[in-house]
């Protein structure tokens, strides 16, 4: 019984860890992260429009987020938008005209090149959609940002 009770926990801490991931991207172009949450703290480096970061907390106007290298920094919470963009961590991400390496190759995007998600993740392929408008699915693996 006591075992039973522990794997319980630990599966509901497990789901709510999942569930707490939140990802945003930002705004626009030239945005600098920051080693604190002031404008006068240190710039760590500075990101373009669509870059995905996961959110870690927030506060008042700021969120600290973690880029897909792993690091850490503070952005002015305004410059995150809550679409979804995937940035493209492989050589290159293929995407196909349906779900499955049995696809047809519609196009590919270069390492650091990003995608919208369109829909939720299935089955290791998510549907995306590049900004020419093209849409099709790639391979979760290739992407950071979900």
């Amino acid at each position: 019984m006591k075992r039973l009770v522990i794997t319980l926990l630990l599966v509901l801490g497990v789901a709510q860890a999942a569930q707490a991931l939140e990802f945003r991207s930002v705004k626009e172009t030239g945005v600098a992260l920051y080693e604190a949450p002031t404008l006068t703290a240190k710039k760590l480096f500075v990101v373009s429009r669509y870059y995905p970061v996961e959110v870690l907390q927030s506060q008042k106007e700021w969120a600290r987020v973690r880029d897909a290298t792993g690091g850490i920094a503070w952005i002015p919470s305004a410059a995150l938008s809550k679409q979804r963009w995937l940035l493209v961590v492989s050589a290159q991400a293929g995407v196909r005209d349906k779900a499955g390496e049995d696809g047809k190759l519609l196009f590919t995007v270069p390492k650091d090149g990003v995608v919208e998600m369109q829909d939720a993740p299935q089955a290791g392929w998510v549907k995306v959609r590049h900004r020419d408008g093209s849409v099709g699915y790639a391979r979760i693996t290739d992407l950071w940002g979900l």
